[in-house]
């Protein structure tokens, strides 16, 4: 039990020094905010009483000293410089390691907590060494600060499972000690019979007086953890009697328990074998309705309806468990334009919307590459220095903005700058020189543009620690396209660039479209499927050959999917165009039948589809055969490159001169043609 609550101190003090370093930004921006001060204290001094609590008194002891300085700060004694913060991070930093040498990545590094506790004694000038510091992890008294001291009277009852819970409370009275001089005495009144005694429940209480010249909140905030569960009166001797403060410190603790939602921490694993079982599940659900159809049997029936309905409740209910919000991974990036403006020479503040959008935890964990990739990219890249701002009339403040927000049952997420903008003619001009395109290739803006997220390109002529080496947007462009998204680029001659990320909002079910062409089964997303229109006979006569189709007025091209995968089925007399929305905009899909909504869980294919970008995985159907999800972006995508190329080749053929025997370069001569499948 003791090695699972070490195991969750580890996780939880992760999750504080993400907010000790978001403090710490916000705090280098408005030095004069006491919130960001107050956040960093109790970060830290979480990280202190927890860490004691579970046998990490190195970590106690390094917190411990900066929780000191922040108290300092918090009483205005000290005075908030940038060296200061830069040395905070630097520590976060320094605990981050120690954290890691916790759970066995590494050894502690001993001299670097050192050095910056010295460099700490430094600059706010008191405070002993930094290689005594180091050495004593946990002071049993701490001197009373300047000022009068003050008798405060303190009631302490935990609640009955604190030890259950993983809190010592002898530490949390040891920790009151070092605040001063105190008094206790133990209440053992609530000590049931022998018999009736549950070896891990807590039942005794403490009072006690505690002379010293911190104020209530200092005492208070040694019961941070569990203030929320156990009764607790700090008054001035002179004030309450001890039996009034008691019994409001209970309703106030009551209510408050009562009012505050309970939450449990379950490990990603467990999470994801979840979803698992759940995928399972809603195949077999699928099959049992198949079966009760066929078979015609009311009550079968009736079951299988009943069974449809709470699979579904539970896969929504199962899915939401994943879903978590971006704010976590959106400010952990503050930390690395802080960083970069520094190195760079630039004034660069980083702006956050939609960091409550939700997103599968699975896609999550794969984004921060990609968003670490593109900010870097901005930084070197995009923002100007604070002279060539001032050149171009803009502000030497620059903003990279990171905003994400939803889409039907997706997920947008931009990435803007206010810098230069992207060269289109200087883009074009290097895709010739390294040969990714032909020098008489016409290609349109956002054709260029696209040329960045080619492998290898740049047009950086020196290589930095920051760019220049030609795989950062490659790797952006391969994460996305491995979680199933779209990536799109616009720029601003003078006003900056902006990248859109489109990803799926979970990669393990999704509302699907059941189709079919012939005897073969496909599943098309529903997100960007927006109607079905039937396609006659006398219509594909009208359109004189024309792959086109009136929708309410709106001439829509479509792709008749038997054609597309070249299977060898013969057409009905009325077939089925389903209207997706793409990037290319409105398009259709021809098939045979659409039989209607599916709950789809998504199956990885294997190596031998690994390069065919326009099925996304595959689905176990109800009566047990494999239908292909198809990805109506990247169909399409793939059918309208297949149509430029056609035209490109027949237009070179007829400009030709008889003889000339040149062969005319692909428009992307380095990237292979795409696999093509074959349905038979």
């Amino acid at each position: 039990m003791i090695d699972r609550f070490r195991q969750g101190f580890l996780e939880e003090a992760r999750e504080l020094l993400s907010e000790l370093e978001t403090a710490l930004l916000e705090l280098d921006d408005r030095r004069e905010d006491p919130e960001p001060i107050g956040r960093a204290f109790r970060a830290l001094h979480t990280i202190k009483g927890s860490g004691a609590m579970f046998g990490f008194d190195n970590i106690a002891g390094f917190a411990h000293s900066l929780e000191t300085v922040f108290d300092r700060l918090r009483k205005r004694e000290l005075e908030a410089t940038a060296d200061l913060v830069r040395l905070a991070l630097a520590a976060g930093d320094q605990i981050k390691t120690m954290l890691d040498a916790a759970s066995g990545q590494g050894a502690p590094d001993e001299t670097g907590c050192a050095g910056i506790l010295e460099e700490l004694r430094r600059l706010t000038g008191s405070g002993e060494s930094g290689a005594a510091a180091a050495a004593r992890p946990r002071p049993e008294t701490a001197p009373a600060e300047a000022g009068a001291p003050v008798e405060w009277h303190v009631h302490f009852r935990p609640g009955p499972n604190v030890i259950v819970n993983g809190t010592n409370p002898l530490l949390l009275l040891r920790e009151m000690r070092e605040l001063g001089e105190l008094q206790i005495q133990l209440d053992a009144g609530g000590i049931p019979p022998l018999a009736e005694m549950d070896p891990e429940k807590c039942y005794v209480a403490w009072d006690g007086v505690l002379k010293t010249t911190a104020g209530r909140d200092a005492i208070r905030d040694i019961f941070i953890f569990i203030e929320d569960d156990c009764e607790l009166t700090i008054e001035p001797v002179a004030g309450n009697t001890p039996a009034a403060s008691a019994a409001e410190s209970k309703t106030a603790a009551t209510a408050k328990a009562a009012s505050a939602a309970s939450s449990i921490r379950v490990s990603a694993e467990k999470l994801d074998q979840l979803v698992n079982l759940v995928g399972e599940l809603v195949t077999v659900q699928a099959r049992l309705t198949a079966v009760s159809t066929r078979r015609d049997d009311p009550d079968i029936l009736a079951v299988s309806e009943e069974i449809a309905r709470l699979t579904a409740e539970l896969r929504e209910n199962s899915m939401s468990m994943r879903m978590l919000p971006l704010r976590h991974t959106f400010e952990r990036f503050r930390r690395l334009v802080h960083d970069l403006s520094a190195d760079l020479h630039k004034q660069v503040e980083l702006a956050i919307e939609g960091a409550d959008t939700e997103l599968d935890k699975t896609v999550i964990d794969q984004l921060s590459d990609p968003l670490v990739h593109l900010i870097r990219n901005s930084m070197d890249h995009g923002i100007e220095t604070p002279a060539e701002r001032a050149a171009a009339g803009k502000p030497p403040l620059a903003t990279i903005r990171l905003a994400a927000m939803h889409s039907g049952a997706q997920v947008l997420i931009r990435v803007s700058d206010d810098g230069r903008g992207l060269n289109v003619a200087a883009i074009r001009a290097r895709a010739i020189e390294q040969g990714l395109i032909d020098p008489a290739a016409a290609l349109s803006e956002s054709e260029v543009l696209a040329l960045i997220l080619a492998p290898g390109f740049s047009t950086a002529r020196q290589v930095t620690d920051v760019s220049g080496r030609g795989v950062g947007m490659d790797v952006v462009r391969r994460s996305v396209e491995a979680l199933r998204g779209s990536i799109e680029v616009q720029s601003k001659p003078g006003a900056g660039v902006t990248v859109t990320l489109r990803l799926p909002l979970t990669l393990a079910i999704i509302d699907g479209l059941l189709v079919r062409v012939g005897s073969t089964h496909f599943i098309l997303p529903l997100a960007n499927s927006r109607e079905c229109v039937e396609l006659t006979g006398e219509a594909v006569r009208q359109a004189h050959g024309n792959h086109l189709v009136n929708v309410r007025g709106e001439t829509i091209p479509y792709i008749r999917l038997s054609e597309f995968f070249e299977m060898r089925t013969t057409a009905p007399e009325r077939e089925q165009v389903m209207v997706v929305e793409t990037e290319e905009g409105h398009y259709g899909l021809v098939v045979d039948e659409v039989l209607g909504n599916h709950q789809t869980v998504i199956k990885n294919l294997g190596r031998f589809y690994r390069d065919v970008p326009m099925v996304s995985g595959a689905t176990i159907l109800g009566n047990g055969t494999v239908a292909l999800i198809l990805d109506s972006d990247r169909l399409v995508q793939s059918a309208v490159h297949d149509i430029s190329e056609k035209r490109r080749a027949d237009h070179g053929k007829s400009r030709r001169k008889p003889g000339n025997q040149t062969s005319r370069k692909l428009t992307n001569p380095s990237q292979k043609k795409e696999n093509r499948i074959h349905v038979t």
